[in-house]
């Protein structure tokens, strides 16, 4: 999140690996286990910000905030085909700065750029002569973003999405709609101008254009915003919806149905609820399914709708594939996974699914939220009345869905800390209290671990005065852990089914408290099976955390993202690592499984799509 570039790290400085006796083997666990290994980590970036979601307001007092996934991008890992070196970033409204590798068919877009700045000029009453400049002012995860300036000064942005943006009629259509019904709402999103969501017209690509908002995204200041600036934000998880699914314009729908048929209209409106949008629905070949996407007539079908695609998925495109995550590979021992143990995980699933769903009425209602809640999607500006600090725009609300409130409650991921007990159980932090004896390395370990367990409380804490409603979802235990399964339970197979089926192992331990009293577990897992996949998941931490020191040693985020001053650097030092952990593997063959299976080299992801 932070501006400031990475400390200096260099690889040569730590000392020539060393490898402890262990029943395990293979690279992670020669990383894992290097001897006296120098801790270089990004330091903390340091915030002192009160911030609000659209559902809560968070204190942020000297927050550490590690990296966490950006965007879809690859840079010392992407795919085994031609690419290409592009900037980007995760916001939406400046210049990128991240260095990216990208698969070049994915991205590669020809348009009439003539037209494009034609038909933007149109939108907002004026001519093509209107238009001084049209500049590339970033490339996001899912779209090309130009910033158009007239001659008189005004600017907006026109938004192109890529080849590979899925579902792209639905993504289009239903972002511009949702910005349309959240403004009538008075809340703080961007104006559209105008769109296509298809590419039949003159510039011959599906566009939208949108006011240029002027401001500051809040992960660039050191400020406190005031809960009087943020009361209007914690409506949006207020406003009810008969149905679920995404939001969209009838006309927009009709064009595509040809008559009034797979869409809710909502009463007295232009708008409709029609087919889910989250990426997941339609990820890769998901697109070609025709699969039920909603709208979703009760809490049931929302929990059951990606389990079932992903079903379809596996069944007609399903194959034996290896582990998409290399760096767990080892623990399934380079062995290539079936899709029909994932499949009946799903079914399990689905047996469970009707048991697990709330009785309480404000918990099975449908609302929506923002589906990417991050600072850098909060836009920012002083006040020339009061001089507080004000929200003027929240950006991004593309692959927005409508769900019930229960499934959609919880802190973002980019803030959560559910992993940590202290934070699982809202426990409120202190900092040890031997912190003056710590040594350096120990101590920024400290800090860290304080700093992640203020945000999650601080986020809880502030849900709880200003948004009662969501409040009620985010504190109920059996919620949490049924929106961990369904999220489990739809998001695409990467070739393993573990992390699925030991939650269903989980909720049939838990069920007494996850389901209504009397209601008999419908899965059953014989006591073997579940000693092997407990064993498994201890390996497979053990896994996760290596990759993590991996990230601290090299300096790469979420799909080895890193700041574009950094993209060499990270080039030299990932390629050294693994040739310092080759040469620490004696055994012929598993020095050659080792690099064949190498978590950061190239990769064809097709097979996974």
């Amino acid at each position: 999140l932070g501006s400031e570039p990475p400390t200096e790290r260099n690889l040569v400085d730590f000392p020539l690996l060393t490898p402890f006796q262990t029943s395990l083997s293979g690279a992670h666990t020669q990383l894992y286990m290097l001897h006296s290994l120098k801790q270089t980590s990004t330091p903390p970036q340091q915030y002192s910000l009160l911030f609000a979601s659209s559902t809560s307001i968070l204190s942020l007092t000297h927050l550490h905030i590690p990296l966490r996934p950006l965007c879809i991008c690859h840079v010392v890992h992407c795919r085994a085909r031609q690419v290409l070196p592009a900037l980007s970033s995760n916001t939406r409204q400046d210049h990128g700065s991240s260095t990216t590798i990208f698969v070049f068919a994915e991205r590669e877009h020809a348009f009439d750029d003539g037209e494009l700045r034609r038909l933007a000029a149109q939108s907002v009453g004026r001519t093509l002569q209107d238009v001084d400049t049209m500049e590339k002012l970033e490339e996001g995860g899912f779209n090309r973003i130009f910033l158009i300036t007239m001659h008189d000064g005004f600017q907006m942005i026109a938004r192109v999405p890529y080849p590979v943006t899925q579902p792209k009629f639905y993504a289009v259509a239903s972002e511009v709609a949702t910005m349309a019904f959240l403004r009538a709402h008075d809340l703080p999103v961007p104006k559209v101008y105008g769109y296509s969501p298809t590419s039949d017209n003159a510039a011959k690509t599906e566009y939208i254009f949108m006011e240029f908002v002027k401001g500051t995204k809040l992960t660039d200041l050191w400020m406190q915003l005031k809960e009087a600036d943020l009361a209007s934000v914690s409506l949006i998880m207020s406003i009810p919806f008969p149905a679920g699914g995404s939001l969209y314009f009838v006309d927009d729908l009709e064009k595509v149905a040809g008559e009034k048929t797979g869409f809710q209209t909502l009463k007295g409106e232009h708008f409709c609820i029609g087919p889910d949008v989250r990426l997941h629905m339609w990820y890769g070949r998901r697109s070609q399914l025709d699969v039920k996407r909603g709208p979703y007539e009760n809490a049931e079908a929302a929990l059951a709708a990606a389990a079932h695609k992903e079903i379809a998925y596996l069944e007609r495109f399903g194959q034996p594939l290896l582990p998409f995550q290399r760096m767990r590979r080892e623990s399934f021992n380079y062995e290539k996974q079936s899709p029909l143990d994932h499949i009946k995980n799903l079914q399990r699933y689905l047996l469970m699914a009707p048991s697990l769903i709330p009785n309480s009425p404000s918990l099975r209602a449908f609302c929506i939220r923002h589906p990417d809640l991050h600072p850098s999607n909060v836009m920012v500006s002083t006040s020339p009345d009061s001089g507080q600090l004000e929200i003027i725009s929240l950006l991004d609300w593309q692959h927005a869905a409508i769900l019930p409130r229960f499934l959609l409650a919880g802190i973002p991921d980019r803030l959560q800390n559910y992993d940590d007990p202290i934070s699982q159980y809202l426990i409120p932090p202190s900092f040890p209290p031997n912190a003056h004896t710590m040594g350096e390395s120990e101590l920024m370990e400290a800090v860290g671990v304080h700093h992640a367990r203020l945000v999650h409380f601080h986020y809880a804490k502030g849900t709880e005065e200003l948004n009662h409603l969501h409040h009620e979802a985010l504190s109920d235990s059996a919620s949490l852990f049924i929106r961990r399964l369904f999220y489990q339970a739809g998001y695409p197979w990467e070739g393993e089914t573990h992390d699925l089926k030991a939650l269903l192992i989980e909720a049939t331990e838990e069920w007494g408290w996850l389901a209504e009293a009397g209601v008999p577990c419908p899965v059953e897992f014989e006591p073997d099976d579940v000693t092997k996949t407990k064993a498994l998941s201890e390996r497979l931490k053990l896994d996760d955390e290596t990759l993590e020191i991996a990230r601290g040693m090299i300096g790469f985020g979420g799909e080895t993202w890193v700041p574009s001053d950094e993209y060499k650097k990270a080039k030299s030092l990932a390629e050294m690592l693994k040739q310092k952990i080759l040469m620490a593997i004696p055994e012929r063959e598993l020095r050659d499984t080792t690099e064949a299976n190498w978590f950061l080299d190239d990769m064809d992801e097709e097979p996974y799509m």
